[in-house]
């Protein structure tokens, strides 16, 4: 016998009684069958309600020709009446998302000829996708359009047409279907065959917020977010924004501009430290003419400060330069050898002992150790090369 589907009668209805046809014990907990339910089975891209079922937790609802399995995680007696009771957040949060995502696809499938191919609520994020390229500017103008809508308040109308009625009917389906159809429409954006739960009025979505449009097969991938959703998270932005200009110092809508500048300021003084560091590293350089193999140990720099120093080192000094760039037990490296002779014997051993990482060719190496100052030059001096600074 199928299950008679209280949601559809109302899908505000938040506490029912039903009689137990079946318990059962499954691989998740309890397969519970009830003559009755409000409970929302997982489908069309919709998650399962939650709640429960007198003292035990419905932890996932599922359906299998029109019967209604209730995950839970106990048993329940059966013959015997239940009080159920849905999770009123958690639904009501699944029909702002449902019923946002049908106002948003029925605007843009009329806008720019394209099908929904695909819908997924998940649990932080709505993600829909469309066989279509479209470009952010056409979405923006959808999700301009879908708030519209929601802001003018329309019923949604729910309706089982007849055959007939529903042959004259220009309806979205991602499928070809048989037997009766449910027909939600949403005045002035969507009319569409669903399964789900849905608002009374389209104000009830709250508000619509585009995340992002991303290439997806042949066409986008949209990530959304409505109701509560859509506004605790452009509330987090908007505090987030506001931290960001008091420390820039400028009003929250001028924040763009304010990083743009500090950004080309940033990138100058980067350009300005190069040179520096470049003019540094000659002169050091100049100090190590003639010195033969030798070993510098140096403070943190830029990733390639110790391969830039390690030539400028080699060309002056004529044998190998070791520049090691780091602090307490973790440094990188770069090995120059003058003449472009092979050093990757020596590369071998300074790995081994000291748990480095990295390689190189030609009379020169690069990478990285796990090891302190001391180890560093202790090793080098067994090689018979010194530091320095040392």
């Amino acid at each position: 016998m199928e299950t008679e589907k209280l949601y559809y009668q109302d899908p505000y209805l938040t506490a029912f009684t039903a009689r137990v046809l079946s318990c059962e014990k499954s691989k998740s907990g309890w397969a519970v069958v009830l003559d009755r339910t409000a409970f929302y089975p997982e489908g069309g891209g919709q998650p399962a309600d939650h709640g429960t079922l007198g003292a035990v937790q419905v932890t996932d609802v599922h359906e299998t020709k029109g019967v209604i399995f209730h995950t839970c995680d106990g048993p329940v007696e059966i013959g015997t009446q239940v009080a159920g009771a849905v999770d009123w957040p958690r639904r009501f949060d699944h029909m702002q998302q449902h019923s946002g995502e049908h106002i948003l696809s029925g605007l843009l499938c009329s806008l720019y000829h394209c099908d929904n191919v695909g819908f997924h609520l998940g649990a932080d994020t709505v993600t829909i996708d469309y066989n279509a390229e479209l470009t952010w500017e056409q979405v923006m103008a959808a999700e301009k359009a879908a708030n519209e809508v929601i802001w003018q308040d329309t019923p949604v109308d729910i309706t089982f047409p007849a055959p007939d009625a529903l042959a004259r009917l220009n309806y979205r389906s991602k499928k070809a279907l048989t037997g009766q159809v449910r027909i939600v429409a949403f005045p002035g954006a969507d009319c569409c065959a669903c399964c789900g739960t849905h608002v009374r009025r389209a104000g009830e979505v709250g508000i619509i917020k585009i995340l992002s449009c991303q290439k997806f097969r042949e066409g986008v991938r949209l990530e959304i977010l409505c109701g509560s959703r859509a506004y605790w998270y452009l509330s987090q932005v908007y505090d987030q924004d506001r931290a960001v200009a008091q420390l820039l110092s400028v009003k929250p809508q001028d924040t763009l501009a304010a990083a743009e500048r500090q950004a080309e300021e940033l990138a100058a003084a980067k350009q300005r430290m190069t040179e520096l560091e470049d003019q540094l590293f000659s002169l050091r350089a100049q100090a190590l003419t003639d010195r033969g193999d030798l070993l510098l140990l140096e403070p943190p720099t830029r990733p390639d400060g110790a391969r830039k120093l390690a030539d400028a080192a080699a060309k002056a000094s004529g044998g190998l330069a070791a520049v090691f760039a780091g602090a307490e037990s973790s440094y990188v490296y770069a090995l120059v050898q003058a003449d472009g002779a092979d050093i990757s014997p020596l590369v071998k051993r300074l790995n081994a002992a000291l748990s480095g990482r990295g390689g190189g060719r030609n009379g020169f190496a690069q990478g990285s150790v796990q090891a302190d100052r001391t180890a560093i030059c202790d090793f080098f001096r067994k090689e018979g090369i010194e530091c320095p600074t040392c």
